[in-house]
């Protein structure tokens, strides 16, 4: 199954958070036990440089077992690091060797006004 497409807005110095449930084809929860997930944030597709980068691994992506959620969360003072301006990401879950991009997109970040 293809990843799926979802554009995100975010705000510059703000804490970040999302949650998503993944449900199969009957809409059925994914229990997301024993899986680990990694998103990136870039510029562009062949960039080198992340803007951001969420990991199961760093605590910014928490999963929620038989619930099939996946909590995305990035800290205020994270989200000010990040220049204001439009990039591309995607979201993959691992379990073992299988490797699965969930959802991909536009994450776009909006400046901040008060400092």
């Amino acid at each position: 199954m293809p990843a799926g497409n979802y554009n995100i807005t975010a705000e510059q110095g703000s804490t970040f958070t999302r949650v998503l449930t993944w449900r199969d084809a009957n809409d059925a929860l994914i229990n997301l036990t024993g899986y680990t997930a990694r998103m990136q944030v870039r510029t562009d597709y062949a960039s080198s440089a992340t803007a951001l980068s969420l990991t199961t691994a760093n605590g910014q992506i928490t999963l929620g077992g038989a619930l099939g959620t996946i909590t995305l969360l990035v800290s205020a003072t994270d989200m000010s690091a990040v220049s204001a301006g439009s990039y591309v990401y995607d979201l993959e879950m691992v379990n073992g060797s299988t490797v699965t991009r969930l959802v991909q997109g536009t994450f776009t970040v909006n400046a901040e006004v008060t400092r």
